[in-house]
């Protein structure tokens, strides 16, 4: 290959990312600038009121740590992964449809709700699903 014909195509293989890199300058600049104008415009008037914690209106009383229930974290985990699931039976459904897929996709999906069952029959017996 000659030389020529190396430098034009590492010219037009760097030329990609060149304007790449540009687009990204061309970003940062346009935040730094914004950024810039609302410190510059913006007027700077602390009072005690401004500096307070606010929280939906209402004045802070007490400490700032509050304890909170896991277990409404662990209620909305566990909507995430049943969500999840619906989510892959519906591509499931349209694939099992198709000729040829049917008793591949089928043992495949037993198989992934066998596992979903699994962690639900063991959410189930640790208590997690009681509401008390």
């Amino acid at each position: 290959m000659p030389e020529t014909t190396v430098i034009v195509l590492a010219a037009d293989y760097f030329q990609s990312y060149s304007v790449v890199g540009l687009l990204a300058v061309i970003g940062v600049l346009f935040v730094a600038v914004a950024f810039g104008a609302g410190r510059l415009l913006r007027p700077v008037v602390p009072t005690p009121e401004k500096l307070l914690t606010y929280e939906c209106g209402v004045d802070p009383v007490g400490e700032g740590w509050a304890h909170t229930q896991v277990r409404y974290y662990i209620y909305s985990f566990l909507y995430v992964i049943f969500a999840v699931d619906s989510i892959f039976l519906f591509p499931w459904a349209t694939i099992f449809a198709a000729p040829g897929y049917g008793a591949t996709t089928l043992v495949e999906m037993f198989l992934f709700l066998g596992f979903l069952a699994v962690g639900l029959l063991y959410a189930w017996k640790k208590g997690v699903l009681t509401w008390t």
